[in-house]
């Protein structure tokens, strides 16, 4: 049979499009989508929180009852119960008056000081390939122009900017992956408490279709999603969409947070919340190896807290431990700022995201790009973690190494090659009854590049 070219054209395009992934709007297929592989290999993001509660900025810094210590709950914590046991009321009573709404509020977030480049620029220095805003936390105020949330946004009221899209145009240029943060559900939104299948068909479900579409995020961060199943909330109906046509179908990741059953079972990557080891079992542990990431803040609050003190904050070490152990069982780190409402990122934040930079600038070849050592033989040390990269191994002690270091289960027959980075010579060592021994190297302080964590790199560990 003589099939002419333009038909052969024809035939391919065809096969093509029929080949071409569809997903289906159920769990079974949205599940079958596999995690982008930038985001595996991105390994470290920055979270901000930052809104119309970076006004009050406060909260207790010690759990208190129910009202719990996440400064973005203001307005939530405000209305539970007026009254000398809530600390947030008694706050707000003493600093603003009983007369003062939280939606005064909006004309004092001003983002005066805003300046998005130099955002982008410490998000760039500090060593993350991606930046996740809360585009609406569940106050409903919106960060950039959303038709759905009339004069409850930042272009109507308060900074009269588009936040979010200065953003993305300053974080992409640094060469960094943008997302965002959006709340399924509002505390006080009268058509979510009156009809919830008109608010998700007539405010949700559009204002995140918008929210895509203006501005092409790499990742979709859902969260308020516990009050109903993803059946209510048309997650499937959403995902599909966005997997199957929406602009950013090809790259785009998501979490788990799409109905009150969904966590750790559902969506993309699984989510932990300052605990590295999500179902409270390392991931190291088989619980799974699939995709997860531990979000937390430099201090105890997502949302700007100016009750919190230097205690409150972790420090360069707790946070360099935290991605390292994160890394090493398989997850991202999604770290929190909070900056304040006119724009500006405290200092003492700056300098922890400084300090993990420079140390991810020595030290980045054991986390970008790699992947767990799963089947790592090796007993357990909570010191000493281990990540692959190709056919290396990257030894990661969180303390100095105050003996020599067996590392079992390599597999190369090549004499070993160890080196410690940031360290410009080699490290002795040597293979007994196929056990690698690594002496530890006599090194001043001035000769360690960057402190908080060591790296032993092994080259050609692996066959």
């Amino acid at each position: 049979m003589n099939i002419g070219k333009s038909s052969l054209l024809l035939i391919f395009l065809w096969s093509g499009a029929v080949s071409a992934q569809q997903y289906q709007a159920n769990w079974n297929s949205i599940d079958s989508r596999p995690i982008p592989q930038w985001y595996n290999d991105a390994k470290f993001g920055i979270f901000i929180h930052w809104g119309v509660y970076s006004v009050p900025s406060w909260a207790p810094t010690e759990n208190v009852g129910v009202y719990g210590k996440y400064a973005e709950w203001y307005w939530y914590r405000l209305k539970e119960k007026s009254d000398s046991s809530n600390p947030f009321w008694v706050f707000h009573q003493k600093t603003y008056g009983s007369r003062v709404r939280y939606q005064d509020f909006a004309k004092d977030f001003t983002a005066a000081m805003f300046d998005p480049d130099q955002w982008a620029e410490l998000f760039k220095q500090a060593g993350a390939k991606y930046v996740v805003l809360t585009s609406k936390h569940h106050d409903g105020f919106c960060l950039w122009p959303s038709a759905q949330s009339w004069n409850w946004n930042s272009m109507d009221i308060g900074p009269h900017q588009d936040l979010a899209g200065a953003l993305t145009n300053a974080v992409r240029k640094k060469g960094l992956h943008m997302g965002f943060y959006y709340s399924l559900y509002e505390w006080f939104n009268p058509l979510y408490h009156k009809n919830v299948s008109q608010y998700v068909d007539q405010h949700m479900i559009p204002q995140m279709k918008d929210l895509v579409t203006r501005y092409k995020p790499d990742i979709l961060w859902t969260d308020g999603e516990w009050e109903h199943t993803s059946d209510v909330w048309k997650s499937t109906q959403f995902l599909a969409w966005l997997y199957n046509e929406s602009p950013v179908k090809k790259n785009v990741v998501v979490n788990d947070r799409w109905g009150s059953e969904t966590r750790s079972a559902h969506g993309g990557f699984y989510t932990a919340e300052y605990n590295y080891v999500s179902g409270n079992k390392e991931r190291g542990d088989s619980v799974s190896h699939h995709k997860w990431e531990e979000c937390q803040a430099i201090g105890g609050s997502f949302g700007y807290n100016r009750h919190e003190t230097l205690k409150d904050y972790s420090t360069p070490g707790q946070l360099i431990a935290t991605l390292v152990r994160t890394v090493s069982n398989g997850g991202n780190l999604l770290l929190d700022i909070g900056p304040t409402a006119d724009g500006r990122i405290p200092v003492i934040m700056q300098q922890r995201l400084m300090a993990m930079g420079n140390w991810l600038k020595v030290n980045g070849d054991a986390i970008y790009s790699s992947r767990p050592w799963w089947n790592n033989p090796n007993k357990r040390d909570s010191s000493q973690l281990y990540t692959i990269r190709g056919k290396n191994l990257y030894l990661i002690c969180l303390q100095w190494p105050s003996k020599e270091i067996q590392v079992r289960g390599l597999t190369s027959n090549e004499n070993p090659s160890v080196t410690l980075l940031g360290l410009d010579k080699k490290v002795n060592a040597r293979y007994h009854n196929g056990v690698l021994l690594i002496d530890i190297p006599k090194v001043t302080p001035g000769m360690i590049a960057a402190p908080y964590a060591f790296v032993f790199k092994i080259t050609n560990a692996f066959q």
